[in-house]
């Protein structure tokens, strides 16, 4: 499902406006630089896999990493059209792509619904294509769901925290929820940027509404 205000949309490019495919991926490493583990497949067996969207991915990713439970975090893109594209792409507006985490959770140790909590209480999912000072179609809020389960669990939330946002006063909630159809990696430089950057650029920040626990 799509929650969108028309006054804050922007055109995404289609199958014939969007940049041509690459033939080949992003080189990075498949080890996460904090904490070794594997960012790639295949991961432990016991491990679950997320994927959101909340602007910059530079800081989103070090917010997912930092959480009890999460084995391992990458960025990448999601929610395009071009095939292996690379930042420059994205960030021309020209692949439909947004800037996104891919999470590998223990959910033993952390539920899908904390990382919703997470999300949603870590930016503003009210701005269209444009989060704070960034502005582009590769900053739109997302969640890019790897099951049906998780799929209706993210409707849920938004519901419920659209109730915390509109008693601040905020305006609906223009989060892009579908399935993920495809994650490409980013370039190896953005992976876990702030840890091998710790004095980064991070846009992060929240509207002061908390996600109410879905019954």
């Amino acid at each position: 499902m799509l929650f969108q205000q028309s006054n804050k949309a922007l055109e995404l490019p289609n199958a014939e406006t969007a940049l041509p495919d690459r033939e080949t991926p992003a080189v990075f490493s498949e080890e996460h630089f904090v904490s070794g583990n594997r960012i790639v497949e295949p991961v432990p067996d016991n491990l679950e896999q997320a994927a959101f969207a909340l602007g910059c991915f530079w800081g989103a990713e070090r917010m997912f990493w930092q959480l009890e439970g999460v084995y391992s975090t990458a960025v990448g893109y999601a929610g395009g059209i071009t095939a292996n594209p690379s930042y420059e792409d994205v960030c021309s507006g020209m692949t439909g792509h947004t800037e996104v985490v891919l999470v590998f959770f223990d959910p033993q140790q952390i539920t899908y619904q904390q990382l919703l909590a997470a999300f949603w209480e870590s930016h503003d999912p009210t701005q269209g294509m444009r989060q704070g000072n960034d502005q582009g179609s590769q900053y739109r809020s997302a969640i890019y769901s790897n099951s049906e389960d998780q799929l209706v669990a993210a409707d849920e939330s938004a519901d419920a925290f659209q109730v915390a946002l509109s008693a601040k006063g905020f305006d609906s909630i223009t989060t892009e929820i579908m399935d993920l159809a495809s994650f490409y990696y980013a370039e190896d430089y953005h992976q876990q940027y702030l840890a091998k950057n710790p004095n980064g650029y991070c846009s992060l920040a929240g509207t002061g509404a908390c996600l109410a626990p879905v019954n």
